[in-house]
Order: structure tokens, then sequence, then C-alpha cells
């Protein structure tokens, strides 16, 4: 396995706003290619952890990338801005990623059609803008790239933080949009479930009933406005589980075992089989 990082750095003049906290970066855990079949194109998996746009979670970083690798993808950890770095910096970070994997897709032996952008609570967040906002020119034009260059082949997201109605996560919302949190205008652009269109790329999509941080209504909202568009979903909601539980296994639990769902851990295994149909 190969192990290295990329920088990301977007700046002021793409933005519009002044930069706040350190460059983003891409680590890159990209499998070795086997005697058998030395020229096989893999999925690529790009990792958003959550935290609520205020700090990211490394439960939901490597461990996860280990994961996916074991399902013979690349895997790649996005380290994006967070506040007081505000909209549109980790969305363009994220675009930019997607278009540095694809921009390597003959080196590094991605297939540059299942590039897949992985995102947990506010990382759900960043990662479903993208597949809302690929076509839209306020994220690509700045970056001097096309809609097809960024444009993920599908999303898988856990737990996401979606809407900012009466179901949010307010925290993501203070932190990513900063002292523009009140413009209603912005505030909508930024509300998932009225921007995802049948633009919008296939979603695997879980949740727990008893997400006391993420109300799981955000998960239906999404999945509700992806059919009305008449895109592919695939959504697991479980009875119980705590918000954050990454794997919902040991490996990511502290010592009060409260992040180990077993119920929960098989998302892991159905994501697998939908990357395998994607």
């Amino acid at each position: 396995m190969n192990h290295f990082t990329e920088q990301i750095n977007i700046t002021e003049k793409q933005t519009g706003k002044k930069k706040l906290t350190p460059n983003a970066c891409l680590d890159a855990y990209l499998l070795d290619p086997i005697s058998v079949s030395p020229s096989r194109r893999r999925p690529a998996v790009i990792i958003c952890p959550g935290g609520g746009y205020g700090h990211l979670s490394d439960r939901e970083a490597e461990p996860v990338a280990t994961q996916f690798l074991a399902m013979g993808c690349h895997a790649f950890v996005l380290h994006y801005s967070i506040a007081p770095d505000v909209f549109p910096y980790p969305q363009m970070e994220l675009a930019y990623a997607v278009s540095l994997v694809r921009s390597h897709a003959e080196e590094w032996l991605v297939d540059p059609e299942k590039i897949i952008v992985c995102g947990f609570s506010a990382g759900g967040h960043l990662a479903c803008s993208l597949g809302a906002f690929w076509n839209q020119e306020f994220l690509y034009k700045p970056l001097e790239l096309t809609p097809d260059e960024i444009k993920p082949g599908g999303m898988i997201l856990a737990y996401p933080v979606i809407s900012s109605g009466p179901c949010c996560h307010e925290g993501s919302f203070l932190n990513l949009l900063g002292a523009a949190a009140e413009d209603e205008s912005l505030r909508r652009l930024v509300s998932l479930e009225h921007q995802v269109g049948a633009h919008t790329p296939p979603v695997f999509l879980w949740h727990t009933s008893t997400d006391d941080a993420v109300p799981v209504k955000n998960s239906y909202l999404l999945a509700d406005a992806l059919t009305e568009h008449g895109v592919s979903v695939e959504m697991h909601i479980y009875p119980a589980g705590c918000h954050g539980l990454s794997l919902a296994n040991s490996e990511v639990s502290g010592d009060d075992g409260r992040c180990i769902v077993p119920r929960c851990q098989n998302w892991i295994l159905l994501a697998k089989t939908w990357l395998e149909y994607l």
C-alpha cells in the first residue's frame, strides 16, 4: 500500500473570504496492484469525517479508510477547513479533491466513474453538498474546473446533517456560515433537501432512529427529495444507536462502550454491496 498526503490550497481569491485556518489536505491510501491483474482500476472513496464543521473526528477517518481498503477500494481522507473558515471553503476543497483523484486516475489505477464521496454527520453534509452543487458555477468556475471534473460517482452518507430547518443541527450551520448564519437565503442554499435534483448521483444512506444530535428526519427529508427527483437511493434506518457511531464497533468506541452497537455494524457490508452494483 502507498500512503501519502496531497495539499489542497483554496485561496481567498477563489472564495471571496479570508482564509483563517491552515490549508486542507488529502491523505491517500492506495492499494498496490496485484500480479494477476496489474492494470485493474479500483473505486476510490473520499472520506469526510464529521465534527459539526468545528473539528474533524478521527474516529470517522482512518478506521473507515481501512474498511474500504479491505473492500478493494482506494481510500482517501479529506482534512477540510472548519470554523472559523466558512462556506464555501470546505465544498471547494472536496470538489478539488475529486478532481485531483480523477486527474490521477491512470497513475493511481482509479476508475474515474467510481469516485465516491463518503461523509459522516457534518461530513455527510459536505459530501451531499458536492452531490447537489457539482454542476453549479459558483463551485467549479473559481477552481477553473469543469462540472464533469468534480462530479462524484456516488455518495455514502452516515447520519448526515442535511436540513437547516426545524430538525437542523444548529451548531453545524453556525460553524459553516459564521456571521451569515441568520441569512435566510444562504441557509436555504445549504439546506440540501432543497438542492438535490435529477443531477444528483446515487446515494447510500443510513441513520439511527434514536440519534439525539442530528435527528433522523434529516435522512428522511433527503430520501424523500431524492425519490421525488428519481435519484437512486438505498436507505437503512436502524432502531437504536447514538450519534457518531462510525463503524459502531470496539475500534471506534471509548471505554464506556457507547458506540458499540452490533446491530448497526453491518452498514459497511451493505455499502460494499451497493458499491459493487453502482
